[in-house]
């Protein structure tokens, strides 16, 4: 992996530049537009996702994230983003790799959630594009797994057209909303193809000096 097991959050992060989003490591900078967008995105996203504690919101909530957040990404545990847009460095969702285990299995989980004013607009596709290079080659996973539910037919399309591959179903594989649901299984690996088409993204890292900076004051 060798780039992010080298930097700290002390340090300026790095940033995975697409084409059309930007993805970034969260910081307090961050709490005021990532909890306004939660709010405002509460009804859109709460049949996806588990339920969210009452205090979630709070400032307090999100500074105890960061500190997870950090032994995540110190311990090469997981690895969370926000997802920027790149014309005008609005914030428009997240992305994650989660779960990561190495030794002979090197698999990550990939989740996601786009605020409700930017869904259906192609960025959360994006964004896992652009995750995908970052994934399978600077964190070296072999296998990126993922999991949705049936009835999410845009979360199974944008899967299939990142080159996932369903792989089974699982019963009461998560709970979510309040209740043990089923989820379609979903996987691929680092040789798997991804479907191009016209504006495809590409992605790149590169530093940059402050959130600020990078963010728009997100």
């Amino acid at each position: 992996m060798a780039l992010f097991r080298t930097v700290s959050w002390h340090e300026p992060p790095m940033l995975v530049e697409g084409e059309t989003v930007l993805l970034r490591l969260p910081q307090m900078a961050d709490f005021a537009a990532w909890s306004a967008l939660r709010e405002q995105s509460r009804d859109f996203l709460t049949p996806w996702e588990p339920t969210w504690p009452a205090y979630d919101l709070t400032r307090g909530s999100f500074r105890r994230r960061m500190r997870r957040y950090a032994r995540d990404v110190r311990e090469d545990a997981a690895y969370p983003f926000l997802v920027i847009r790149r014309a005008d460095r609005v914030l428009l969702g997240g992305v994650s790799l989660s779960n990561i285990r190495r030794g002979v299995t090197q698999t990550a989980s990939l989740g996601y959630w786009m605020g409700a004013p930017y869904a259906g607009k192609g960025y959360m596709g994006a964004a896992v594009r652009t995750l995908l290079p970052f994934a399978h080659g600077t964190l070296g996973l072999r296998r990126i797994e993922a999991a949705c539910l049936p009835d999410n037919v845009p979360s199974m399309r944008l899967l299939e057209g990142s080159g996932f591959r369903r792989e089974g179903y699982g019963r009461q594989y998560l709970c979510i909303n309040g209740a043990w649901q089923d989820h379609v299984l979903y996987a691929r690996l680092a040789s798997d193809p991804i479907a191009r088409w016209e504006g495809f993204e590409t992605a790149s890292l590169v530093p940059f000096k402050s959130a600020d900076e990078m963010s728009g004051n997100v």
